[in-house]
């Protein structure tokens, strides 16, 4: 397969958001059966279908963009890619096993010795509670990055049939490469969880759809169709020297 190419510098979050729900409003109601059911499936199976889930997600988006149609079956079209969709949610599903126990042993040793104390001193409880803050802020930002990293892994899967490795790579260098969008786009996320929280919680599955669709505008905006040429001018120092010799000659 020749080098898959991408873009850098065209992600602007709030705007791919815009164009996501604008990419599913007329089928909101069949995208959030989607995401939601798929989402439900990824959990209750210990994330082991988190790959398969995400790349049916991802494929019905794809018929969305491209103009055909879209059923809900198509969700199950993600095991289609079953064991490149487990190998790159392994990449997030394993430190996330490892980190959580080794951030709860000693949660866990330093609650013991708590009960062991009729009358336990305040200031080892702060202790205690800060500790665990502590750990889990340390834990949420390493899980968070290797998350970021993993952003453009499953569409990629889909659009390129790569392995797990190989999408989980090129994943990790487009990302790197468009970190600052990147950064801003999953900031904007969170602050649409945080809207949906608000609205009873049930928000949030309302906001799914739209995050989805919204992932799936960056992952265009960065890897454009095969046969796209990109027609934006050059920067202005492209030329630079250009038409330039040497007087020496």
């Amino acid at each position: 397969m020749n080098e898959i190419k991408f873009n850098t510098g065209v992600i602007r979050p709030v705007e791919c958001m815009r164009e996501g729900w604008e990419l599913i409003k007329d089928q909101f109601w069949l995208f959030f059966a989607i995401t939601l059911v798929g989402i439900l499936i990824a959990g209750s199976t210990m994330y082991i279908l988190l790959g398969a889930m995400f790349c049916g997600i991802y494929y019905c988006l794809f018929q969305k963009m491209n103009g055909q149609p879209v059923k809900f079956e198509g969700l199950f079209k993600g095991f289609d890619f079953f064991v490149p969709g487990l190998v790159a949610s392994l990449v997030l599903i394993i430190p996330s096993i490892v980190l959580g126990l080794l951030a709860y042993i000693p949660l866990i040793m330093m609650q013991l010795a708590l009960m062991r104390t009729k009358n336990p001193n305040p200031d080892e409880m702060f202790a205690y509670f800060g500790f665990f803050a502590v750990e889990m802020i340390v834990l949420w930002l390493v899980l968070g990055t290797i998350h970021a990293f993993l952003f453009f892994a499953y569409p990629l899967i889909v659009e390129y049939k790569l392995s797990g490795v190989e999408a989980f790579k090129l994943s990790a260098k487009a990302v790197w490469q468009n970190l600052g969008g990147i950064v801003g786009f999953i900031a904007l996320e969170f602050v649409l969880v945080i809207i949906g929280y608000l609205l009873c919680i049930v928000g949030v599955y309302l906001t799914l759809p739209i995050m989805f669709a919204g992932a799936f505008v960056v992952y265009r905006k960065v890897f454009p169709p095969i046969g796209y040429r990109n027609v934006n001018p050059p920067p202005p120092d492209a030329f630079q020297g250009a038409g330039s010799y040497n007087q020496s000659i």
